[in-house]
């Protein structure tokens, strides 16, 4: 039996002004417990798909239903609550309030939540990330690869259904890209985490269980157990038709 889809686009488009079109029709799927890389050329809607599955931004039209909830159905307050409950997302820039701890930085959205975080929740947040030891760390004390271990670790600490993240490691050297996707594939395969990551990186788009490629606001296609020379002459196909 297939797991069930946590995320679902169905039709949607998104037109913004003086008539571009990012998202056209595109109606996609991801699994629970999966790690999906949507790649594509300058322009073709990457962010724009990752925006509206995670309820940042609305559709002009067609769907999204994320762990079951149709987004459309939701007012303002109802979708701000499903988005910090049960949606994670990490920025290629950190996002960190330099001020804080780690710890601290990993609490914050609890706290912005009226919620008291449990310094137990926040600490295996940090231990998920393997970051336990520098909870009372600030920014400026940690790598780059580590501020994103804490972005993550933040993300991850309301237990979301899904953890979008967009062009994650394209702030960072190979060997802390390398890190950074081996700890995505890690909260795939060892907690059953649902990721859906943008990039451009066909090295990166490799430790996905999937790639789909998007070009022009339209899906052009997947691949399935994706090899980096598979990905890198699809794009390089997608890149010379656009």
């Amino acid at each position: 039996m297939n797991p069930p889809h946590v995320v679902d686009l169905i039709g949607v488009t998104r037109h913004y002004a003086h008539g571009v079109t990012a998202l056209d029709d595109v109606s996609i799927g991801f699994a629970a417990g999966t790690f999906t890389a949507v790649m594509g050329p300058s322009g073709s809607g990457k962010s724009t798909l990752l925006q509206c599955a995670a309820g940042l931004d609305r559709p002009s039209s067609g769907r999204v239903v994320v762990d079951g909830q149709d987004l459309a159905a939701l007012g303002d307050r109802r979708l701000t609550l499903l988005r910090r409950d049960r949606i994670g997302f990490v920025f290629q820039s950190f996002n960190l309030l330099p001020s804080l701890t780690a710890a601290q930085n990993v609490a914050l959205p609890l706290r912005l939540a009226g919620r008291r975080p449990g310094h137990r929740q926040v600490l295996e947040s940090l231990a998920a990330v393997g970051l336990a030891e520098r909870a009372g760390h600030r920014p400026a004390e940690l790598s780059g690869g580590q501020q994103q271990r804490v972005a993550i670790a933040r993300a991850l600490v309301t237990r979301p259904a899904v953890l979008f993240a967009d062009e994650p490691t394209g702030a960072l050297d190979a060997a802390t890209s390398r890190e950074v996707l081996r700890l995505l594939r890690d909260l795939v395969d060892g907690q059953a985490q649902t990721v859906v990551m943008v990039t451009h990186d066909p090295v990166a788009a490799a430790c996905a269980d999937r790639v789909v490629f998007l070009a022009d606001g339209r899906i052009y296609g997947e691949l399935r157990d994706p090899r980096t020379e598979e990905i890198a002459t699809r794009m390089l196909h997608l890149e010379a038709s656009c």
